[in-house]
């Protein structure tokens, strides 16, 4: 597998004084879907592996882990029957063993079961230590319904209450992170959220790839930049786990990176082949930014009460654009 890394974190393009936070240094695995289920572990394994033989502290995985992407194809009848226990089902399993064998923390994203008569369940992101303690969980919020995505089929947003929980395990140093996934990445409402709890780096396990109903419609740069804008107008480090390979509908295209606040892309991987991501973080360029481009100090929140408004679905382009129907 290919093995990428920026094991010296840059520059501080404004440090004003000298900062005594140590480096963390993060993995990440961009991998492809495999139906042989012992092979794909076996593969996640290695790459895990490779990322704490560097001395990563933590290792990200891409969106819905273990399972082939569902959502290429509307859900029949009975969307939830993939769906598995949060701490008992494969992925916990998966990254505890990982968490164990390496001594690190492990972030990973399943589908996770919902008790609910609908069958939908949730999408969620956790962090597992290496003695085996879920560290965090949060469900993805913002769900996708559009031609190929069929996600709202498959799963339920995830709840209003603590949308935004920023975690800081002792066995990352008091880094501060965020755990949104996916379709989250494109909302600014939930990078400024995360920044406002004091979040010092956004993960976004993600599965994204090509448009089936505009196969000529290349996604791939709007993606990167919206993600890196964020991190620029938040102060954020971006750590961004995508799948590769063809799923269907889909093929996703991978282009798995990780960038700093001041916009600059630490690494990344290539849109087609399985990769080892690992960059050293240097967390105090959040406050060296955030000190010469205030953006939190000098908010308007008294300005901001229609984002807090309901969903209106005969405007949802705004006042004076008719509404059109979404490309299913």
């Amino acid at each position: 597998m290919l093995t990428i890394t920026a094991l010296t974190a840059p520059e501080a393009l404004t440090r004003t004084t000298p900062t005594d936070r140590a480096p963390l240094r993060v993995g990440l695995v961009q991998h492809r879907w495999n139906p042989d289920a012992a092979a794909l572990k076996a593969e996640l394994l290695e790459a895990i592996s490779a990322a704490a033989n560097l001395g990563a502290k933590v290792v990200f995985l891409p969106e819905i882990t273990l399972l082939r992407y569902p959502a290429d194809t509307r859900a029949g009848a009975n969307p939830g029957k993939e769906a598995e226990d949060l701490l008992t089902g494969p992925t916990f399993t998966l990254a505890a063993e990982a968490a164990a064998a390496n001594g690190i923390v492990i972030h990973a994203s399943l589908y996770e079961k919902s008790e609910a008569a609908d069958g939908l369940g949730f999408n969620s992101a956790i962090m597992v230590s290496p003695t085996g303690e879920l560290l965090a969980r949060t469900r993805k919020l913002h769900i996708p319904i559009s031609a190929g995505y069929y996600e709202d089929t498959y799963f339920r947003a995830g709840p209003a209450e603590d949308p935004y929980p920023v975690y800081s395990p002792a066995e990352l140093g008091g880094a501060r992170v965020g755990l949104p996934t996916c379709w989250d990445e494109w909302f600014p409402e939930v990078a400024r959220s995360y920044a406002l709890g004091g979040a010092e780096i956004l993960a976004y396990p993600t599965a994204i790839g090509s448009e089936p109903s505009f196969p000529a419609f290349d996604t791939q740069p709007l993606w990167q930049h919206v993600i890196v804008g964020h991190g620029i107008s938040n102060g954020l480090f971006m750590v961004v786990p995508n799948r590769c390979g063809d799923e269907g509908e889909i093929t996703f295209y991978g282009s798995s990176f990780i960038s700093d606040p001041y916009g600059r892309i630490l690494v990344q991987a290539p849109r087609d082949e399985s990769a080892v991501l690992v960059a050293d973080l240097d967390l105090d360029q959040r406050r060296e930014w955030l000190e010469l481009f205030p953006f939190l100090l000098t908010r308007r929140p008294d300005t901001y009460g229609r984002l807090t408004e309901p969903v209106n679905a005969d405007a949802p382009y705004g006042d004076g654009h008719a509404a059109t129907p979404v490309v299913k």
